[in-house]
């Protein structure tokens, strides 16, 4: 195993973390004994970051017990996250952090978090709203105790508001949505550099839910083959994430022996700078073959950015041109939460009020406005209006007008 090093702590954290939302499952319920057996494996094989949350059904107490059982909870680092999305309240004293803090430590049977994050933070508003809740005296109570080692944030946004929020806090550390089919989607390589000169970056999603490991088109999987018929497409996924010093650790959601075992060779073999060129041309190749079910040609290069009436536009195109590339299923998946449907702005193309301040500054001279129309038309509909609504009423998040 190789391993890169905490710059806040000194910590020698695994180039390959433990994903622990897809263990594996039995008519619905995790596999304890399967689940046991590759964590355990794992440990043993020099994995020492393994990342849970409060809202993955059933994986705190999974990940809890096995570590219990095998009396091997001070050889690892748990990572576990504070739902936002279930936070309600209008004032400091109305809401709970430590519910779901006392929750996690139960589940996970510890009574230490190494790495806590805040699950999920969409833009900076969204965080001086915890702020203003008392998150930062509650943060400095936790730390001060020991119950709390580091402190950070896992980000679902634009990559303009990653940057502000990375300045707006002394952040211990930083989890980002990162492949090479993401350069520059959410935080991209631009917040992974800005972020790297201040903390460590955990990765996640190197494999875009298993989309570039099983999704991808054939022509482009016979490009992986030509270039090296050893190597799968999860290994050039995983390669190009570890390729790039910024990254401290990948998390991958293995959930069988296989996966891990692959996972644990290619680990081992892993280095900064690791690729060739000859070797990143391929990526090239296979991202020109993926993107020509692409229907808006953006870069991802945050030129129409800020927005005056608050369009994640970058995410609103990449999520589109996803659902026609990598599936409906991924595009709307990736819609929701770089829109920020379920929070109480949100950041849709429906904000758009046609200033045209942003087709101004478009390098590639796409009609922004009227392609914004299109992604509204084919990513917004009833339905998922509808859950929305839904949603945010159950978990009293009104929505507020853009500029509130």
């Amino acid at each position: 195993m190789q391993y890169r090093i905490d710059k806040r702590t000194g910590n020698k954290l695994s180039v390959l973390g433990f994903g622990c939302m897809r263990f594996p499952r039995i008519l619905g319920r995790i596999d304890f004994p399967k689940s046991e057996e590759i964590i355990i494996r794992s440990i043993n094989q020099g994995v020492n970051y393994f990342d849970t949350a409060w809202i993955y059904p059933g994986s705190e107490e999974t990940l809890g017990v096995i570590l219990k059982k095998n009396n091997v909870r001070e050889k690892v680092y748990i990572a576990t996250k504070l739902p936002l999305v279930l936070l309600k309240g209008s004032s400091e004293k109305s809401v709970d952090f430590d519910k779901y803090f006392n929750q996690s430590l139960e589940r996970l049977k510890t009574n230490y978090v190494d790495y806590y994050l805040m699950h999920m933070i969409t833009d900076l508003n969204q965080w001086r709203k915890l702020k203003s809740f008392g998150i930062e005296d509650w943060i400095a109570e936790k730390k001060k105790c020991g119950r709390i080692k580091q402190i950070g944030f896992s980000f679902h946004g634009s990559g303009i508001e990653f940057i502000k929020i990375i300045d707006d806090y002394d952040w211990d550390f930083s989890q980002i949505q990162y492949n090479y089919s993401d350069e520059n989607f959410q935080a991209g390589v631009t917040g992974l550099r800005a972020a790297a000169k201040k903390m460590p970056v955990i990765v996640m999603e190197p494999l875009l839910g298993g989309k570039l490991a099983s999704g991808l088109p054939k022509e482009a999987v016979k490009v992986f083959q030509k270039a090296n018929n050893n190597l799968s497409p999860a290994g050039w996924a995983l390669n190009w994430v570890w390729d790039q010093e910024e990254v401290t650790t990948l998390l991958s959601g293995m959930s069988n022996m296989a996966q891990l075992e692959e996972n644990l060779r290619l680990a081992g073999a892993s280095a900064p700078g690791m690729l060739a060129d000859n070797r990143k041309a391929v990526y090239k190749s296979v991202l020109e073959i993926v993107n020509r079910r692409c229907k808006v040609r953006c870069t991802g290069c945050n030129y129409c950015m800020p927005c005056p009436a608050g369009v994640n536009i970058p995410g609103s195109f990449s999520s589109y041109n996803a659902r026609y590339s990598l599936g409906f299923i991924e595009g709307m998946k990736q819609y929701v939460m770089s829109t920020g449907f379920m929070s109480e702005t949100g950041c849709s193309p429906g904000l758009c009020v046609k200033c045209g301040k942003c087709e101004t500054h478009c390098p590639q001279n796409i009609p922004i406005m009227k392609e914004l129309n299109n992604v509204k038309r084919h990513m917004e509909p009833w339905w998922i209006k509808l859950i929305s609504v839904c949603v945010r009423g159950i978990l009293g998040k009104k929505r507020n007008k853009p500029n509130e």
